[in-house]
């Protein structure tokens, strides 16, 4: 595959937020972007592939499809692995593993099989490095016969932005509130308000929105190991892509929480994201959350869902207390609200327009609930 040659890039989304992405990969410009059951594809070479690494705020991970052909039984799949051409694509002494899954329509049916026919191959015709352990990710899906080949290019999830050391329970993954965030109609333009901020991804992912900054910044990716890669041409990509920019005067995005442990980590992590500038991060109550000076925006909240921390019961009486004080407080402002259960959302009283679909986090099925502007 030259530096020239496009192919199908699967950018992953949660499932139920794949219209989100959609929003997200045709506003930044790429092309033929089409969305697909768990993430939407679009078509490019190398370049496309390090941008989508680099600036997407949504995906969850991006897979260069790098190449397919028919195959009906084990013996068939390791002659045509066999001529595949590897070296286009992978170094050989860069350890990695294969994950194959297949479907029932397939003749080719036992993935581990399929798997360690691929990884043999690799070995005995290429020279391949493998290991259990490698972070570098060939994935085989066999779909009616047909074997298609991608490489995993993130390496660690794109959740992880590398500046967020500390985490709380049950901790909001960044892709995921970056698409909720967008889902409110959040642009970067106004502020942000969490009144239960844990580790403070809602308000982070808003601040660093607003500043332009690109969401892979800090961490490396899997691509950086393939033959494909040209180091020079990255870092001239990654200067091309830092859009930083001053935003309004006295923006400012605002955490609290009852729990002095998450305040201290949503500041740290502020600071390692380069927004402790424009964030702030208190304890206190949700009764005793104050509306910001300045302009109306956007109230962003994951709740505890009562299903793996603490007593359901007890959050009906909090659910209701934050839609009080929100309407009490926060006329003009919008509010998005995060939460497994329809009858905890309910519990606010707020006047919710129609929830989207629910999308899978952590074994859970969560819907965003969101608002119009309060009167």
């Amino acid at each position: 595959m030259s530096e020239t040659e496009t192919f199908e890039i699967f950018l992953t989304a949660a499932p139920g937020l794949e219209q989100a992405l959609l929003s997200e990969v045709r506003e930044a410009g790429f092309d033929q972007a089409k969305p697909v059951p768990g993430g939407v594809t679009i078509e490019g070479g190398w370049p496309e592939v390090w941008r989508a690494n680099l600036c997407l705020r949504g995906a969850a991970r991006v897979l260069a499809r790098i190449g397919s052909f028919r195959a009906f039984h084990l013996a068939q799949l390791d002659k045509r692995s066999r001529k595949f051409p590897w070296g286009e694509v992978l170094r050989k002494d860069v350890p990695l593993r294969v994950e194959a899954v297949t479907n029932k329509k397939s003749k080719i049916y036992h993935a581990g099989a399929a798997a360690q026919r691929v990884e043999k191959a690799l070995v005995e015709s290429f020279g391949a490095t493998l290991s259990k352990d490698a972070s570098l990710v060939l994935k085989l899906r066999i779909d009616d016969n047909n074997c298609l080949f991608s490489i995993d290019t993130s390496g660690e999830g794109l959740h992880k932005r590398g500046h967020k050391s500390a985490v709380g329970k049950a901790p909001m993954r960044e892709t995921l509130a970056a698409l909720f965030l967008r889902e409110c109609g959040y642009d970067g333009s106004e502020p942000v308000v969490d009144p239960m901020c844990g580790s403070g991804t809602f308000v982070i992912e808003a601040a660093e929105i607003a500043q332009g900054l690109l969401a892979g910044r800090s961490r490396s990716f899997a691509f950086e190991d393939l033959a494909s890669f040209d180091a020079d041409a990255f870092a001239a990509l990654k200067q091309e892509l830092d859009q930083s920019r001053p935003m309004p005067e006295g923006l400012m995005f605002y955490g609290s929480d009852r729990n002095a442990g998450a305040v201290e980590m949503a500041t740290a992590n502020a600071e390692r994201a380069g927004v402790q500038g424009i964030t702030t991060f208190v304890q206190r109550a949700v009764s005793d959350l104050e509306r910001p000076d300045g302009p109306p925006g956007l109230v962003m909240v994951n709740p505890p869902y009562g299903a793996r921390i603490g007593n359901k019961k007890l959050l009906f009486a909090l659910y209701g207390a934050l839609g009080q004080v929100l309407k009490e407080r926060f006329s003009g402002w919008r509010v998005g609200i995060v939460t497994s259960d329809t009858a905890l959302a309910k519990a606010t009283a707020l006047p919710f327009l129609p929830t989207s679909a629910p999308v899978a986090h952590g074994g859970l099925k969560i819907r965003l609930f969101k608002t119009d502007p309060l009167p």
